[in-house]
């Protein structure tokens, strides 16, 4: 495993390198009786879970200390490396699937590791003054366009903090612009990348520029029907 990170930049501690491959045992075992990912062989988890996750806070300053919110988290894909990596993060994992809250709570107490937890809908969260503007980093590794994920997950974001969208190699911000405008953010940077085998990937970094108003995150009826 050391190689695999080390040629993509990433230095781990051999206690890191440990928790990672207790996840990925852990998570093969679990996703023989609850349906996780199809990415279950050795180096493919390395590649495109560990690898993939991990990298973008290579590319970002984020202080230290800074609380982040994994929107629809699912398997745990990027938050639980990224907290590996980096375990001063404080990281909260939102799923709106109660079987993946279980196992993702399941799977930080397997490795080591402390994260709160959040079973909701991201839109019905994002309109909760108890976790709307409370985060210096949101994050999502999602098919979505990036207008739609901006909408779920911009307003999760205080001002000031950033959204890292993990993305393929398309650019959408274009199509996103107006997203990012209305609902109080600015592209700060994108940056565009491979992994180890030469799969393109970019980064979408936008930063809080100002409070999102307060009509969004819409339903996701109307996100879905109507992107912003």
């Amino acid at each position: 495993m050391t190689v695999e990170f080390e040629s993509a930049g990433i230095p781990l501690t051999s206690g890191q390198e440990q928790q990672l491959q207790k996840l990925a045992d852990y998570m093969v075992e679990y996703n023989k009786h609850t349906n996780l990912t199809r990415i279950t062989e050795p180096a493919e988890i390395i590649e495109k879970h560990y690898i993939d996750s991990i990298l973008p806070l290579t590319m970002v300053d984020v202080p230290r200390g800074t609380k982040c919110i994994d929107v629809g988290a699912g398997a745990g894909f990027p938050s639980l490396p990224m907290k590996i990596y980096r375990p001063d993060l404080e990281f909260t994992l939102l799923d709106s699937g109660n079987k993946r809250i279980t196992y993702l709570e399941s799977a930080c107490a397997h490795i080591g590791i402390t994260c709160a937890t959040l079973h909701a809908r991201g839109e019905d969260a994002g309109r909760d003054k108890q976790f709307r503007g409370q985060y210096g980093l949101a994050t999502a590794r999602a098919v979505a366009q990036l207008n739609v994920l901006c909408e779920y997950c911009m307003p999760f974001v205080k001002v000031g903090g950033i959204f890292l969208a993990l993305k393929g190699e398309k650019d959408e911000t274009d199509i996103a612009s107006a997203a990012i405008k209305t609902l109080g953010g600015e592209i700060e940077d994108i940056r565009k990348y491979a992994l180890p085998s030469g799969d393109k990937r970019s980064l979408v970094v936008v930063r809080k520029v100002s409070v999102t108003p307060p009509q969004y995150p819409r339903v996701s009826a109307k996100i879905a029907k109507k992107p912003l």
